[in-house]
């Protein structure tokens, strides 16, 4: 079997990297070197991965400072691509701090790129159950996240991907240039040089913890970097065409409540359309979370990606936030 390298980027993640090792180290077969490039964490996570390595002679921690946003408007692929730079396999998984990974993930996500009849593959994620909150059931489906291990998927989230490394040289590594959706801009460029294999339960087990406040930060983040970008117009068109109808739909309260009727109902499909069993079987506080954040997500996202587009600021995030 050929080697492969698993990689990924931290920066202040003690309470997730004690969950994500352990599942990297239990894949079967093992991959030959996990390399996890740390930004400069002060909050114990490069003394953790030190430590650990000790007992693991696969595990292969480098810290290197200039992969955080102090440092570089791109911390997130310029950990990656330190990473990928350094591994001496010549196919790649990535993974991503805040998830779990089944056994079976590295050989499923790897399988065709080791057969020869691919070179890149996307596994996708899936929401980890155990302790989900109701705001992670409400807004998964907005962040391409699935509720069902075995639900059919082709998100290009580089919680689960993997590639051979004469592709990334090709593409010319991840874009340092962007914070948020890089992972987006490298699909991109991958699928314009070859056809991507999308793999069946091979899906990270993904674990946000979010609130309300913070599901609609995370979409914010995800919508300003689309406006720096300019990518996504699409997307932007038929939220701000959302917040128009609602609005209009409000003004006509004075004369007749039919468009407002008509709007609650184009707001429920927009709502329901995935997962209604689901949360049916969740409960109505899940059912009710989701109406709601189903009804903020067009505002989010046009608003800031109008920000986006204007200030072309890329946001921070909590862990750069640390001193």
């Amino acid at each position: 079997m050929q080697p492969v390298a698993i990689i990924a980027t931290v920066l202040n993640e003690a309470q997730d990297i004690p969950r994500l090792v352990p599942s990297l180290l239990a894949q079967t077969p093992p991959a030959s070197e996990i390399i996890i490039v740390d930004g400069g964490s002060t909050d114990g996570t490069w003394e953790w991965l030190v430590e650990s390595a000790r007992n693991h002679p696969t595990l292969h921690p480098l810290r290197d400072e200039s992969c955080n946003l102090k440092q570089s408007p791109g911390p997130i692929s310029r950990g990656r691509n330190v990473a990928i730079a350094a591994a001496n396999s010549e196919i790649i998984a990535c993974v991503d701090a805040g998830c779990t990974y089944s056994p079976d993930w590295l050989a499923r996500i790897t399988a065709p790129l080791l057969a020869g009849t691919a070179e890149y593959a996307l596994g996708g994620s899936c929401l980890d159950l155990a302790d989900a909150t109701l705001w992670d059931l409400a807004s998964s489906h907005f962040f391409g996240v699935r509720l069902e291990i075995d639900a059919p998927t082709k998100s290009c989230t580089a919680r689960s991907m993997a590639f051979r490394k004469d592709l990334w040289r090709r593409i010319g590594g991840f874009p340092e240039s962007v914070f948020f959706g890089e992972d987006t801009l490298f699909d991109q460029q991958a699928r314009s040089l070859v056809s991507p294999a999308f793999i069946e339960r091979a899906k990270a087990l993904y674990r946000p913890q979010y609130d309300l406040q913070s599901a609609c930060r995370q979409l914010a983040g995800y919508s300003i970097s689309d406006g720096i970008l300019g990518v996504r117009p699409a997307r932007f068109f038929r939220n701000a065409a959302r917040c128009v109808l609602e609005v209009l739909a409000l003004l006509s309260l004075w004369w007749t409540w039919i468009p407002l009727a008509a709007v609650l109902a184009l707001e429920s499909w927009f709502a329901f359309r995935h997962n209604l069993r689901f949360l049916l079987r969740a409960g109505p506080r899940a059912v009710l979370a989701r109406f709601l954040f189903s009804i903020l997500v067009p505002w989010v996202v046009a608003i800031n990606q109008i920000r986006g587009s204007l200030t072309k600021t890329n946001p921070s995030n909590r862990q750069n936030l640390q001193p």
